[in-house]
Order: C-alpha cells, then structure tokens, then sequence
C-alpha cells in the first residue's frame, strides 16, 4: 500500500471506533458523563510524571486537525452562551482571559461570540518590555508557569466580569490560582469559568462554590459537556510502565508513531524522504492588528482583523497547488487564533472542493501509537525555534504525519521566523518528509514598544570613502563603519582561537594579525585570477542580471564588510558598464551571534528605501550568515518598526545552496578570498567591542595605510572587469537559464558540515568551514586542524596547499565531498594542544 493510500485510509478505518479505546482497554481509564463526550475526547497517554493520561479534544483544534469552522464555532457558541447568562449590560463590561497554550483561540473564539469583549490570553514567553500584570502556577501541566503581559494594565483592572477560558476543567486548580492571584490585585464581583468539557470529579466539584464564598464573588461555569474520569488505582505507574513499552526508538527521527506488540503493526505510516520545497506566502497582515492577545486584543483589532481576512486568505488559496484538496493550516503553540481565522477564511475561500483542517503544534509531549482505538496517531518531531525562556527542547506536531495532506500552510510569528526553523530538523523539513508541498506563511510578532527603549541618535555620519578610508575610489563604495585604524586590536591567532573557543572572548573583539603573502603565495594569487578572471566576470553579470529582473530596476547594493565588498563593486562596475546605471554602494557589518549593525539599517532606512536594498557577500558555505541576516533583520523590525528590508542575500557562488540569488552554485576559487585586507581595500574585518562601539556607533574597522605598498584591490576589479565586454553573450545565457530553474535553497551545505562535525568528532558546526572561500579563511585567520579536500580538486587548491605546507596543515583527499574543500578549525583549542580532543601532545 502506498503511503498516500495508507493516510487516505486513516479516515475510515477508524468510523465507529472511539479514539480513547486504546487507553481504556489497557489501563482501565473510562469516561462517564454526557453523550457528547466520546465524540469530543479521545485519550492518549503523556510523558508526564504528574498525570498518565491525556484527553484530546477532537474540537480544539490541537492534537488532532479540525474543520476550522468546527473549531471556532464552538467557542464562539460558548461566548453566546456566555452572553446569554451574563445579560446586555454585564457583557459590555467584560473582559475574556484565556490559557496558554491550550486555550489560546479558543478563548479569542469565546470572546468572538460574546462580540464586544477585550481579549488577553497567558504566556509562557517573556517580553522584556513588557511588565507583569500577574501569573500563576498550572500544577500538571509540563510547563507551569503563566505570564499575564497586558499592554494596558487597566484591562484587568474594571469592575466588570471576567470570563476564564480553558479547554478543560479537570480538577480547577488552575482556575483557582488565577482568580486568587488576580483577586488581590483587581477585586470583582463576578467570574464566569468557560470549558469545553468540565471533567471534575465529585470530590473537586463542591470547591469552585466554597472559593466564590471565600472571596465574596459569584462564579458561574458554562461548558459544552461534563462528565468524570474514571481513574483505576495505581494508574500513574500502569500508565508509565505502557508508555516505556511503547516508546521505542523510531528509525525515522521525523515521525515517531509506535505499535502494538499484543496486535502486530497497526499500519505505520512509512517515513519519506524530504521532497517538499518550502515556500513562502505574503499574508500582508495590517500592520495596525496584534498577532494574538498575549498583550491583549480589543474589539477594534477584531474588526480589522476581519476586514483582512479574505484577502490574506485569497493570498494562500493562489499559493496552494493545482488540485490540492486536503489542506492543512498548522499553527504554531500560543499562536492558534490568527492561523485558526485564516484556515476558516481558507475554507471558505476554496469552498467545498478542498477540504481544509486545522490544528498547531505544542510543547506537549505525548505518546504516538498508529491504532485508530488511539487519540495520538504519528507524531512529527522537531526543536524549539522561537528561543523560548526555558531553553531548547522538543516540541511536537500531532497527527499530520500520514494524514493524506496535499499541503500544510505553517504559521508562525516572526519572533519565531528563525534560523532554527529553517535547520535541516526544523518544522519545515520534517514537514516536508510527509507531505508534497509546504507553505510558510509569518504573523508579525506584536511587542508593546518599551519606555526604557535607548533613543534613536538624531543624526548618523556620513558613510566612510575612500582614499581616507579604503584604498576604493570614493564613488565604488561609501562604509557604514567607524575607522578604528588607531587602536591596537590585532592579537596572535593561538591568542585568539584559545580565548574564542573557551568563550572568553568573542571573535569580533579582535583582530588577527594580517596575513603577509610570500612572493610564491601571490604569484599563486595572480596565476588563480589570469584564470578565474572572465569565470567571476560570467559570475558577477549573471547575479547583477538576475538583482535587476527580481529584485529592483535600481537596487541599492549593500555588501557585508569585507568580503562582499569586492563582489559590489564588480556588481556595481557591471550594471554601470551593461546598462548605463549607477547605482548606490554601501559596506556594512554583519557578525555571527551578534547580529547586523542595527544603526547602518538606521541610515539606509533614511537615505533609501528598504525595499530597493539588496544585501550582497562573496559566498556561501553552510548558510551562517545568511541565517544570521535573517533573524537579525526581524529583530531590527521590532526594535525600529522598519520593514521592507528583504533578507535574501546576493552572493557570486552559492556552493552551500543557501539563497536564491547567486552568479553560480560551483564551488571554485574566488581569488579575493585568496588575500585579507590588501584585496578588500585595505580594511579590516569589522570590530564589535563595546568599548569602542556605542549604542548609537556604527561598528568599527581598520584601514591599513601602511600596506599600500602590497595593495591588490583595483588590480582585482580591473582584471574582472575587464573581462565584461567578452562574456556578455554567456552572461545572458546563463542569466537566463538560472531566471527559469527553480533556484530554491536544498540546504545541503548545512547538512554536509553537520556530518563532518560528527564524523570527525568535532561536534561543533562554527569549526567546519567549507569552501574554498572559508578554508582560505581559515588558513589564514584561524587555527587549522585539517583540511579535507575532494579527490582529484585542481588548480583550485593549489594555493590552499601551499597554505597548508607553511602552516603544517595534512591535507586528507576525500572522495564524494560535496565541496572542493572543506577547512576544520582546531576543536577544544588550547596553545599546547593536537588532536581532536584538544588534550593530545603528539600527532
């Protein structure tokens, strides 16, 4: 059976079995109560040392996917039902209060059907700029801790009712600890207590009555259905002990559904390799609308929101492909209301032809066993991608696996749009192994701006040109930096790599001591450029080309300093020469783990239009920086509120197939990767040391005059550029043949340096470097272990291997290594250290 066949095939093969029968069958759990209540919970059984089970709502729209109708129809029936008890007046004044993670849309549905009622939901993500209105503990939960971060604390703080909403009122301890904690602080005299299910056993159900005593309040509780859970004895330990048995490790790290050993294998869904692309939608969320309440919803965002919808939902109906008809809008933990109204927007939208559900993920972990008796059927696993305060871990996405989606539409926010989700183990991908086409669609994260924000300084200096800073002719390109040319930064390399590795310094606080070629070194240089000179010519037209037809008809480039530097200049050179244009050039810094120089951002945005910039560096190896670019790019629009930077950055070769923009995908020498500053201009890496750079500076760089003497730079762009007129008719060619491929980033270069890391023992992806470009880095500016290099790699190398011999460097030949080159940094380095234990005194 196939695997599609299979997953069409969930939906029936279970007609007519409950979902909780697994569970009930084996530890002798059982539900009493209501009719409604099979068909509203399943079971499953959680990794969790507080409590065995789990009831998994079939309408919430969590664990299992939903019609996004059935999942805000019933909350916003229940904030009728509210409004109905509470009366005209009393609803006005209301105010709705929903728990994360859980109940985050639902409460917003609830607020909905009362129709004129603020929302604010818990958090379990701090907002440094934000302060706490008040929290409390959820004692079963996994994760406990609930943050109540309003915008305005006067939303808590009427006279008016306040309606708690959760998906479930099992013992009301949760209940309980928010009313006493918000009490003290903001007294009311009445409290309505929303669920989908209250489940509290006879002895916890007389408690709600005896605290609205004890506070002097009235408490009301409206819920969809009610009933018990029957609890056998010793059931934790009975509960733990099947979840042992079943929790086998899965060959497929993906997806991780288990089966009965008492039955055989229940049909698990058989993992498939990634195929998907992963493509983008534009939502065009109005910018005027918060992303959910987590600081608080009014009325008047819930108006715009639903003035919005059907265009947003227009947006990802034209992205989904041609004849999907079982579609998935997968939300993202506390972030379940905006991808809920956008799937129920989607599904009217498409209408009937296209069936579309609804579910996100969560933080829960739960076990997954692939039997239509049980609640949890696969499960797809991946890291924490939104840096959450308790730090990394797993977290889950339910019964997508082998659901027989044609596509999944995953929403996020962008606190979340990070390098992490994108990695190779990221959502996406896993998504991407399960089913054929993937959508990402980013909700701008609403952070309440901070009244101990540092000023904006009134103005920024002029950029830096040269011949008084860099040896550039001043209209090749204006430096957004600060010229730190008379402080003493340069330290030995061991220095460095020792202080760098032990986490004592950061590598941009330094600078190495510049590398002096010997004579046999630069004829390499000049014999690699004679060679390479009309390859970088086809390179640098093909990228202009393609920045001219995608991006903009008078693109502002942008080089990161220093090695993108020389790549603008030619691109400069070329649009100039091909098309008469003469377009603005600009450097600025970028650094790994501290991100973009948020002022040169300042400056652009005020000189130009942040649409128009286009961001341009010398190559790729694993994709670090463009990673980096990304997520400091979506900091910059929370911190400034300046949008239209794009973060897709233009690069000359892109070997580690990590942008869209690129002149070629081959791995070759790019001889300005040959040489540091004195074929850059005669600057220096860029320097971030707080020290030296301010709040309101821009990063610092040296420009080092005094090698005039062995400056290369003009040499560099004149013998590239010259070569333009000649490689016109293949720069076309090649312009066009790469505007109509699908250029979408695989990744791989990331994944092959994953590898290495831990075949080699290094076990750190920041010491491989790959490329070419980076190995030269490496050589030159680092501590170097080892050099791998593709079996039979040519001329290419040579000057890698003369590096290698004057450092005593061994070069191990490699077959199928999927770049020429591949430089490791010395790992756990120490000034007497060999070996890849960093502890070794031999070789």
């Amino acid at each position: 059976m196939t695997e599609r066949a299979h997953a069409e095939g969930h939906a029936d093969e279970g007609a007519g079995t409950w979902s909780g029968s697994w569970v009930a069958e084996r530890l002798g759990v059982g539900l009493t109560g209501d009719e409604a209540l099979t068909g509203l919970l399943g079971l499953a059984l959680r990794r969790n040392p507080k409590r065995a089970h789990l009831l998994v709502s079939n309408v919430l729209g969590k664990h299992v996917p939903q019609s996004p109708s059935v999942v805000h129809g019933h909350g916003v029936a229940l904030g009728r039902r509210v409004r109905d008890l509470l009366g005209a007046e009393a609803a006005e004044r209301a105010v709705v209060l929903g728990y994360a993670e859980t109940a985050t849309g639902l409460g917003h549905s609830v607020a909905d059907g009362l129709g004129s009622a603020p929302y604010l939901h818990s958090t379990r993500r701090p907002v440094a700029t934000v302060a706490r209105a008040g929290g409390f503990e959820e004692s079963h939960s996994h994760a406990t801790s609930h943050l109540l971060l309003p915008e305005d604390p006067a939303l808590l703080a009427g006279d008016g009712p306040l309606v708690l909403v959760d998906d479930e009122f099992s013992t009301g301890n949760t209940v309980l600890n928010t009313v006493r904690a918000l009490h003290e602080r903001y007294p009311r005299k009445r409290y309505v207590v929303v669920a989908l299910v209250d489940m509290r056993s006879p002895a916890d159900a007389g408690r709600l009555d005896d605290f609205a005593r004890e506070i002097g309040a009235r408490v009301d509780l409206v819920t969809t259905a009610s009933g018990t859970v029957q609890l056998p004895p010793g059931v934790l330990e009975k509960g733990q002990e099947l979840v042992a048995r079943h929790e086998t490790p899965a060959t497929d790290p993906t997806t991780e559904p288990t089966t009965d050993p008492t039955t055989g294998p229940t049909g698990r869904v058989p993992a498939a390799a990634p195929s998907a692309t992963v493509r983008r939608v534009e939502l065009r969320w109005p910018h005027d609308v918060p992303d959910g309440g987590r600081h608080g919803f009014t009325p008047a965002h819930r108006a715009r929101l639903e003035a919005a919808l059907p265009a947003m939902a227009a947006r990802i109906a034209e992205a989904l492909p041609t004849g999907a008809r079982r579609v998935l809008v997968l939300g993202f933990e506390e972030l379940m209301y905006a991808p809920l109204r956008l799937a129920h927007a989607l599904e009217q939208t498409v209408g009937g032809d296209v069936a579309v559900r609804y579910s996100t993920t969560t933080r829960s972990p739960v076990l997954a066993v692939d039997d239509p008796g049980y609640a949890i059927r696969t499960r797809l696993v991946f890291p924490a991608h939104d840096d959450p305060a308790d730090g990394p871990g797993e977290r889950y996405a339910y019964n997508v696996a082998g659901a027989g989606f044609d596509a999944v539409v995953a929403v996020v926010d962008s606190v979340a749009d990070t390098p992490a989700l994108h990695a190779p183990d990221g959502l996406p991908a896993r998504l991407a192994a399960h089913v054929p086409h993937v959508l990402l669609a980013v909700v701008p994260s609403y952070v309440p701006g901070s009244p101990h924000a540092p000023e904006r300084p009134s103005m920024l200096p002029e950029p830096l040109r040269g011949p008084d800073f860099s040896s550039y002719a001043p209209d090749e390109v204006g430096w957004l930096l600060q010229d730190l040319s008379d402080v003493t930064l340069e330290a030995p390399t061991e220095e460095r790599e020792e202080a760098i590795q032990s986490g004592g310094a950061h590598y941009a606080e330094s600078l190495p001591v510049e590398y002096q070629p010997s004579e046999q070194y630069q004829q390499l240089f000049h014999a690699a450029l004679e060679t390479s000179a009309a390859r970088l010519a086809r390179a640098v037209g093909a990228v202009t080309e393609i920045v001219l037809a995608e991006r903009s008809p008078r693109p502002v480039l942008v080089s990161l300093a220093r090695a993108g530097t020389p790549v603008g200049v030619l691109m400069r050179r070329w649009a100039r020469c091909r098309h008469g244009l003469d377009l603005p050039h600009y450097a600025v810094s970028i650094v790994r783990g501290r991100g973009i120089d948020a002022n040169a951002l300042r400056w652009l945005a005020d000189h130009h239009d942040p649409a128009d910039v286009v961001f341009v560096d010398g190559w790729t190896g694993k994709g670090a920086i463009t990673r980096e670019l990304a997520a400091a790019l979506r900091a910059f629009e929370d911190s400034d509120g300046i949008t239209g930077f794009d973060p897709e950055i233009a690069v000359l070769a892109d070997p580690g197939s990590c942008v869209r923009t690129y002149g070629t995908r081959d791995d070759f020498l790019i001889p300005s990767a040959c040489l540091n500053s004195t074929v850059s201009g005669l600057i220096s890496r860029t320097v971030l040391r707080a020290d030296l750079v301010g709040p309101h500076d821009f990063h610092g760089a040296k420009f080092y005059r005094e090698l005039a003497g062995a400056d290369l730079s003009p040499a560099f762009l004149d013998a590239v550029s010259a070569r333009f007129p000649e490689v016109t008719e293949a720069v076309d060619a090649q312009a066009k043949d790469l505007l109509s491929a699908d250029r979408a980033p695989t990744w791989e270069g990331w994944a092959a340096v994953e590898r290495i890391s831990e075949e080699y023992g290094i076990h750190d992806v920041n010491l491989v470097k790959p490329g070419v470009g980076e190995t030269t880095r490496v050589m030159l500016r680092r501590v170097p272990w080892k050099v791998l290099a593709r079996a039979g790699a040519g001329a290419d190398l040579d000057h890698v291997r003369l590096l290698a011999e004057q450092r005593g460097v061994p070069v191990e030949e490699v077959a199928d290594l999927p770049y020429t080159c591949v430089g490791l940094i010395h790992p756990q380095y120490t000034r007497g250290a060999t070996g890849a234990d960093g502890k070794a005194v031999t070789l």
